[in-house]
């Protein structure tokens, strides 16, 4: 069976503090490092601009994994290239040619990603699901850290891993939004590869043990 990733999501660290925030996570059990990318237009908020992600692309030692929630995310797919950034996700609802935009993404040698919106069906991926490497499922809507987890999630999960394997696509399915030790494991037998902790993991008193504890909580 494929391990069960781990990607803490940077939008829930100490930003007066992202360096040390990073070498935790270099430290820990983690697998990837998560940054969600905000344009005020998209999402009604603004996270990391270029600089910043240039900043922690000189630290990071692990895959990073770029989340754009943005307008026309096709002008900064070879900006992000060239960050060094590993595997590029843009939203299903942004992207009015998708097909295009995953080949654009492969084309600069990064993972291709579609996320969706808890409001967006998995069917919808039905004719693009063998183009995808990976499926961001938001388990909360997207925009702002520390929202609660959606119980449809779960569902639509096992209906997402259900296209997969009709399709026999390798997409891995990532789930970003309200992720803790309660509903870990249930989200990894619904089917999910990768999950998102951002608020559970920074805002504890131990993060890397934190960490440590919710790969063991899923392995």
């Amino acid at each position: 069976m494929q391990k069960k990733l781990v990607a803490p999501s940077l939008l829930a660290s100490d930003f007066a503090n992202l360096q040390r925030d990073i070498e935790m996570v270099n430290q820990s059990d983690a697998d990837w490092f998560h940054l969600d990318i905000m344009d005020g237009v998209f999402v009604p908020n603004i996270s990391f601009g270029m600089p910043v992600v240039q900043a922690m692309a000189k630290h990071a030692q692990k895959p990073l994994d770029v989340h754009l929630m943005i307008v026309d995310p096709d002008r900064y797919i070879k900006t992000f290239a060239k960050l060094g950034v590993h595997h590029l996700t843009v939203h299903y609802e942004a992207c009015p040619h998708l097909h295009r935009t995953l080949q654009a993404i492969k084309a600069e040698g990064m993972k291709a990603g579609v996320a969706l919106n808890p409001h967006t069906p998995v069917s919808l991926l039905e004719d693009i699901i063998q183009d995808i490497d990976i499926v961001i499922v938001m388990s909360v809507n997207p925009g702002f850290g520390g929202q609660s987890f959606i119980e449809n999630t779960y569902q639509k999960v096992k209906d997402l891993k259900a296209l997969i394997e009709r399709k026999k696509s390798n997409a891995l399915i990532e789930i970003d939004g309200g992720v803790n030790d309660a509903n870990a494991k249930k989200l990894v037998d619904a089917g999910a590869d990768v999950l998102v902790a951002g608020s559970f993991v920074f805002k504890s008193d131990d993060p890397s043990q934190t960490i440590k504890e919710l790969k063991e909580k899923i392995a």
